[in-house]
């Protein structure tokens, strides 16, 4: 946890050692990621508002290093907060005050996501110039690397295991997110925006992700794709 609360993260240290988790605090930013170079961290929970430098920027030297889950922290409610959050690359967000229970359901729910899945109908997905590897969590597009948060590699397993069908909103957010789809909730969407930006079109220009407006996404098969779209 990095957090310049002393107190919360006393209380918050003795709840989850008493749930069975190994818990170590650090009251600033650059004290957070000296513990994380030690490679010690399963998840990491991140603070909104750092003494020094802030959580967002805290959250993008994370990020250009590791792709550790972190659930953001803050006592900001503006919906802005959790947007900038969310495309920085954090895997959750929560508002303080909050219930201890709940963030020990949502720390254990993004340890679900981030964790490679325990069955699978194949170690590698392909789609055209695009491959998965599930055991090593890689993804490489046109031989280039591609790194990708948990979530977005999450999102992206999903709708390759279904390529060229639709995948809902509820299934998405179900599987992904952990939790059921709602029409406000944009966290899908910014994970969404994200991934796509990541990924770039085909080589030939076309789309990977379409998007079914109020109903799901499909990745596009390119051989689905009109000609011109499809480079051919």
């Amino acid at each position: 946890m990095i957090d310049d609360d002393v107190e919360l993260c006393a209380l918050l240290g003795d709840y989850f050692q008493a749930e069975g988790f190994d818990f170590t605090c650090a009251y600033s930013g650059d004290e957070g990621l000296g513990t994380l170079d030690e490679g010690r961290c399963g998840i990491v929970l991140l603070d909104v508002m750092l003494p020094g430098r802030g959580g967002f920027e805290i959250l993008k030297d994370i990020r250009s290093v590791s792709p550790v889950p972190v659930i953001m922290l803050t006592a900001k409610g503006d919906p802005l907060d959790r947007i900038v959050g969310l495309e920085t690359g954090a895997d959750d967000y929560i508002c303080k005050p909050f219930d201890t229970r709940e963030l020990s359901a949502r720390v254990r729910a993004v340890l679900r996501r981030s964790g490679s899945p325990e069955t699978s109908p194949q170690d590698l997905l392909r789609v055209a110039d695009l491959e998965m590897d599930l055991r090593s969590r890689s993804v490489r597009a046109s031989e280039r690397g591609i790194p990708l948060t948990n979530v977005e590699f999450r999102l992206l397993e999903t709708l390759l295991l279904c390529a060229g069908r639709r995948v809902s909103l509820e299934q998405l957010s179900l599987n992904v997110l952990g939790h059921s789809w709602a029409p406000f909730d944009r966290s899908l969407s910014v994970h969404m925006s994200r991934l796509r930006r990541k990924l770039g079109p085909y080589p030939g220009g076309g789309e990977r992700i379409k998007t079914l407006r109020g109903e799901g996404f499909i990745y596009v098969f390119p051989e689905l794709l009109p000609e011109k779209e499809a480079g051919t």
